[in-house]
């Protein structure tokens, strides 16, 4: 009979580290914003791995039916100047408490004082923490990148190290190898078939805020908030109709664009990416309205689910 194995896997690390890529690539599927920019991801979501796999565990071979409930935390960091930024350092400690393992993410070549943050973090931590070290490929010669990893477990006792590209796909799959015996004898929390926890409607508006990001660059990337306000299903079509909330009148104008063409281009680029997830005919309608200092409102970020658990 196979055994079931199942827990919770969070990955941590400052902001821009490569986390939403190595979650979509280990579930298979774009769940989480990926946007080259800091504070993309702002809530703790949840992806779900289930499968079979022959390993050794504890030192037994076993055949392993295995759930691993991977969690995407928005990148903890030293400023916290808002509620926003207070409620998302908040999110990614909180997801350490009922962890079976932690994957540390940095960036190759690179040890911040925000890693140290992280690191700090992880200090009271019990369950094996894993370094995963990405974008190596960004490093050469070779050498220097050995040099960085030895450097880098001087720092902590950790459970294995992973130099990895999470974008190029190099040594992921040997992350998944190292997690699943971390995973307590366990039946499943959720059935075979789920992908993540989180509803249709959150992971809309996670692909909506992601081309936000995108097209407005260093603008006003991070004063913005989706609003799913209406979703419909059909056989054959979804109509979906978002807010886009901004913190300044004056930003209004700016995600609207000349005649409109900016939120036309997000609102196109944005049908696409959901016709993606949803496989099936989108009808997207894209309002922009303002409140003044939302991030600051603990009221509106509970209303958009920005809060923590």
């Amino acid at each position: 009979m196979t055994t079931q194995y199942c827990g919770h896997v969070p990955i941590v690390g400052h902001p821009n580290v490569g986390k939403s890529t190595l979650l979509n690539l280990l579930v298979g599927y774009k769940l989480s914003a990926i946007a080259n920019k800091p504070q993309t991801t702002r809530t703790n979501l949840r992806g779900i791995v289930t499968g079979k796999q022959r390993l050794k565990v504890r030192g037994q071979e076993k055949d392993i039916h295995y759930q691993l409930i991977i969690t995407d935390t928005p990148g903890i960091h030293q400023r916290s100047g808002n509620a926003l930024n207070q409620v998302l350092n908040k999110e990614a400690v909180a997801s350490l408490e009922q962890a079976d393992a932690v994957v540390m993410m940095v960036e190759a070549g690179k040890w911040t004082g925000e890693d140290d943050l992280v690191l700090l973090r992880l200090s009271e931590v019990t369950c094996p923490v894993f370094l995963l070290v990405n974008k190596i490929d960004n490093i050469k010669p070779r050498e220097k990148l050995l040099a960085y990893l030895q450097e880098a477990s001087s720092k902590r006792d950790f459970e294995a190290i992973f130099p990895v590209s999470a974008t190029r796909k190099i040594n992921t799959d040997a992350v998944l190898q190292g997690l699943i015996p971390c995973l307590p004898e366990s039946e499943f929390i959720y059935p075979e078939d789920y992908i993540t926890d989180q509803p249709v409607k959150a992971i809309c508006s996670e692909l909506i805020r992601e081309q936000l990001v995108l097209y407005l660059h260093q603008e006003i990337p991070y004063t913005t908030a989706v609003d799913i306000e209406k979703f419909e299903e059909s056989e054959k079509l979804t109509t979906i109709h978002a807010t886009i909330w901004v913190g300044k009148k004056g930003q209004k104008g700016i995600v609207i664009g000349k005649k409109g063409e900016t939120l036309k281009r997000i609102g196109s680029s944005a049908r696409i990416a959901l016709e993606d997830f949803l496989d099936q005919k989108v009808m997207l309608k894209l309002w922009v309205k303002v409140e003044e200092n939302w991030q600051n409102n603990p009221k509106h970020l509970s209303d958009l689910g920005i809060v923590s658990r």
